[in-house]
């Protein structure tokens, strides 16, 4: 995740493209295609039904980016200004699709027994104070590209309030403040569910990793020398 110093490069370095794409430098364009298009797809994907409709979304909403250049002030930031479109069309596909409703309008049922995490274990910015446990295990780094896809599936899994809240907070690096503003809840809402869903996730991949550190170790009784 991003430091508060690398977020502000960015925001600076973002402007900057902005300013050379009003005056038609296609580079510029080309070089915020690259750097917001992959998160873009993954946002994408959470509201609609296929890649290739995700992938119409996102060029949608370059589409939009540009026709409305002119009307972004800088009062948030691109990637907000940018996502925000993006989830805007994705709903709007997805209810086409009868597969998406509005945030707010998710089943939040089955959330009222959700494990959840100290809140003094963050920071303000929704940082790990002290990361959990597991995640700080050399077995963790040792088995890292198989402990993705485990990760990959156990945020498949969450609730979908939980899951669209830690990708766009965890995964694509948005602030709380950026994700309640998107999403239209309140930032104590998203803290909570930006919580609880790394709960589920710490509570999923503890055992994966304690099974894990495991595996290798010789059985009872077995000479360890051999």
């Amino acid at each position: 995740m991003a430091d508060g110093t690398q977020t502000r490069a960015g925001a600076a370095d973002d402007a900057e493209l902005v300013a050379r794409l009003r005056l038609g430098d296609e580079r510029a364009f080309a070089t915020l295609v690259a750097r917001y298009s992959p998160s873009m797809l993954r946002v994408a994907r959470m509201y609609v039904s296929s890649q290739a409709v995700a992938e119409d979304v996102v060029q949608e909403t370059w589409l939009g980016f540009l026709r409305g250049l002119d009307r972004f002030e800088g009062r948030s930031s691109l990637k907000t200004w940018l996502f925000r479109i993006l989830v805007n069309r994705a709903i709007t596909r997805g209810e086409r699709e009868a597969r998406s409703v509005p945030f707010s309008a998710l089943d939040s049922g089955d959330e009222g027994d959700s494990p959840t995490v100290e809140a003094d274990r963050f920071g303000a910015d929704g940082a790990w104070l002290t990361p959990p446990r597991p995640f700080d295990q050399p077995e963790i780094r040792a088995h890292a590209l198989e402990l993705r896809g485990e990760l990959r599936s156990a945020l498949a899994e969450l609730p979908e309030r939980q899951r669209v809240v830690v990708t766009l907070h965890d995964v694509e690096g948005l602030g709380t403040d950026e994700v309640a503003t998107l999403l239209g809840i309140t930032e104590n809402n998203a803290r909570v569910l930006l919580h609880r869903g790394r709960a589920h996730l710490q509570a999923t991949l503890a055992g994966y990793v304690d099974h894990g550190a495991g595996r290798n170790e010789p059985a009872r009784g077995e000479d360890s020398s051999t």
